[in-house]
């Protein structure tokens, strides 16, 4: 189990890595795959609790190390000492809430019914951009949405979804590699 996940961690690591290459799609409202996102969310229903924390404490950090780095200009009428972006530490609590999500379909998963939670990926997702957008629209003083928002979020959500069963496949290789089990009720159910 600790060997599993300690893979989780460095599978987490690479697809920070990853998410450097991947390009925006132009045609889509210039949405992405957000790798780093669907590997924590696969990897958030696979594992414990604590390993989900400390997972969403890892992402949440090192994504907003990363986003950090641009600028966000505030509206000074609102704000009179403004605010440069978000503070360091807001994408933790995200995680941890999509992580919480996905762990409430935990007991499916270890039936061996991950399909729920590939869909669930593309819903905890839309949450987590949502909630991204809100709080960068508090801090720079103006809420508002068009539907080429809308089809950012939504496209995006989509198409990260659409790779959550590559995830699992390889965290299935993963689990089966270190002899772990990721859906033992599964197993017990057809023993009897």
């Amino acid at each position: 189990m600790f060997r599993y996940n300690l893979s989780t961690v460095f599978l987490l690591l690479a697809a920070f890595l990853l998410q450097q290459f991947v390009p925006a799609f132009t045609g889509l409202s210039h949405s992405r795959v957000l790798i780093v996102h669907l590997v924590f969310l696969c990897c958030a229903v696979s594992v414990a609790t604590p390993t989900m924390l400390l997972l969403a404490l890892i992402a949440g950090t090192l994504w907003d190390a990363h986003c950090s780095l641009a600028p966000i200009i505030a509206d000074s009428e609102v704000y009179t000492q403004p605010v440069e972006s978000l503070r360091f530490g807001y994408s933790i609590l995200l995680f941890a809430a999509m992580g919480f999500l996905m762990q409430g379909l935990n007991p499916l998963f270890r039936q061996g019914k991950w399909q729920f939670s590939a869909l669930l990926t593309g819903i905890a997702i839309f949450l987590y951009l949502t909630a991204e957008f809100i709080l960068i629209s508090f801090v720079r003083g103006d809420f508002t949405i068009t539907r080429s928002i809308i089809r950012l979020l939504t496209y995006t959500s989509l198409l990260t979804m659409l790779f959550s069963p590559l995830v699992f496949w390889l965290l299935f290789r993963i689990a089966k590699l270190f002899d772990h089990s990721l859906y033992p009720e599964a197993h017990k159910s057809k023993r009897r």
